[in-house]
């Protein structure tokens, strides 16, 4: 199976909710490292660390999918 037929097969409910998850990590961090304002850069270190985790885990969370 490659890349392509796993991200078009069903995934399971469990990996579905990871995805969402690993989408709203992202999503803070991201937005973390866009602010208008001047941060932290402990801040800004833990902000690009939570864009990345949430990129990975929405990865892996892409491929899984349910046996037949």
């Amino acid at each position: 199976m490659n890349i392509v037929d796993r991200a078009k097969a069903p995934t399971p409910k469990f990996f579905k909710v990871l995805r969402a998850v690993g989408l709203s990590v992202a999503a803070v961090g991201g937005s973390l490292l866009a602010a208008p304002i001047s941060l932290p850069a402990a801040l800004i270190t833990v902000a690009g660390y939570l864009t990345l985790a949430g990129g990975v885990i929405t990865a892996v969370s892409q491929t899984a999918v349910e046996n037949e």
